[in-house]
């Protein structure tokens, strides 16, 4: 009888610990930028929120190659893919007809674990990106969903790119 008035008692104080925890509500969440791969890693603050909105005048979906009209520069915002654990949304800049810079506006920050997995992720991502220059690139082992997102969001904008 003890026994069951003791695990009752501790099953209890464990649900209400549990209900009594709330999930911290993230700042806005650092864009993470890639300008070649030679160059250093640029952080710069974004709000978070892309518009999914082309930034140049495209005509037309292209092939996803990545290719510019002779040596114009377009940058392009890809469309936002919603994933398993919030929004991924990549601004590509395209030059010369090569990808020569990837921003990534949006990716998931709900929690420390996120931000743990795609600080080290999106960096890798945009190096494999801009060394492919195409979206056809690996994805990063323990950010799968992060991953499948920035490919889906990188092919949406590489498809804007005005020929």
């Amino acid at each position: 009888m003890r026994r069951a008035v003791i695990t009752a008692s501790a099953t209890a104080a464990g649900v209400v610990l549990l209900l009594s925890l709330k999930p911290h509500d993230p700042s806005t969440a650092p864009a993470i930028s890639s300008a070649g791969a030679d160059s250093a890693r640029n952080t710069t603050q974004d709000t978070g929120q892309g518009t999914g909105q082309n930034t140049t005048q495209g005509s037309g979906p292209g092939s996803g190659t990545g290719a510019a009209a002779g040596g114009a520069t377009q940058t392009v915002t890809g469309s936002a893919v919603n994933t398993r654990y919030g929004p991924v949304q990549v601004k590509v800049t395209v030059a010369g007809g090569k990808i020569s810079k990837i921003d990534v506006v949006q990716y998931p920050t709900r929690d420390r674990r996120d931000q743990e997995i795609n600080s080290s992720a999106i960096p890798q991502l945009n190096q494999e990106a801009l060394a492919a220059q195409s979206a056809d690139i690996d994805v990063v082992s323990g950010a799968t969903y992060t991953s499948d997102g920035y490919t889906r969001s990188l092919q949406s904008a590489l498809d804007q790119v005005k020929k």
